[in-house]
């Protein structure tokens, strides 16, 4: 949840994700009622208070009763929504905007940046983040913090370089709050717009790093056993790989990573497919 004390409840200077996470945090505890400044003296209300009004009588002969209940608004189609932005997208500068536009993620209240790409349009390897860190909302860049160093390192042991030969994304474009994972319908309204950024870009393959990258793309988990195994996505080559935070985690595992590398290196460099 959060780490906030009931002394952070009165503070003006808390970001929307802490205030809602102060106010699911009373709700928890049983919070129903607000205390105002000023005492109430319950005795001095009046004994009987109006009573509610009934629901109108529904008509013998099963007719329709004369005051029918308006039917709640039919949910915002946000995935639909989100589809015909990107689908209106005619080049990256256009799907950035459009993806900024947007509103119905609430991410965005307590994001500093919309973190859209890094590296090179057009490269021949994409790879596809999970989502932004706090120095990638700082910064508005994916892959920037301890983890995004990490990368450039992996990325220049094969003879890679981001300013040069990759281009980077995330299925996110928003940090979540305290770094939590991505919820399953934040993934289904940003992916029209990762869907249409990979196409956009045309890459020659896709890297899929960490778990969360290759259930939106793949449709599967279990990144340590996905890694290194070559799949098929939106009509191109995919390979999953160990996210660097998970490495910084987990530093036993990068002599999988650079086994990943190495298969990505050997790709790149075999012959291209003639037509």
């Amino acid at each position: 949840m959060t780490d906030l004390d009931t002394t952070d409840l009165g503070r003006a200077d808390l970001d929307w994700h802490q205030a809602r996470a102060a106010l699911e945090w009373q709700w928890d505890i049983g919070v129903r009622d607000v205390i105002l400044d000023a005492p109430i003296n319950r005795y001095d209300l009046p004994d009987k208070l109006p009573k509610p009004a009934s629901p109108a009588t529904p008509v013998q002969g099963g007719a329709k009763s004369p005051l029918p209940l308006a039917a709640p608004p039919a949910e915002l189609d946000v995935v639909g929504i989100a589809a015909q932005a990107a689908a209106a997208a005619q080049d990256l500068a256009q799907l950035q905007a459009a993806l900024a536009a947007f509103p119905h993620c609430e991410l965005q209240r307590g994001a500093k940046s919309v973190v859209f790409s890094d590296g090179v349009p057009g490269a021949r390897v994409m790879i596809v983040g999970e989502a932004p860190g706090r120095d990638e909302d700082i910064q508005g860049k994916p892959f920037v913090g301890r983890a995004g160093q990490l990368l450039d390192k992996m990325l220049a042991a094969i003879g890679l370089d981001r300013a040069r030969d990759v281009y980077i994304t995330n299925i996110l474009p928003y940090r979540p709050p305290q770094n939590r994972d991505p919820k399953p319908e934040e993934v289904a309204m940003m992916m029209p717009f990762v869907r249409r950024h990979i196409a956009l870009a045309a890459p020659d393959v896709l890297i899929c790093m960490g778990n969360h990258s290759c259930q939106a793309i793949l449709g599967k988990r279990g990144i340590t056993k996905l890694r290194g195994q070559w799949d098929q996505a939106l009509d191109k080559p995919v390979l999953p790989m160990l996210h660097p935070a998970y490495l910084l985690r987990q530093p036993q595992a990068k002599r999988s990573a650079w086994a990943d590398l190495l298969e990505l290196k050997a790709w790149l460099e075999s012959p291209l497919p003639t037509t």
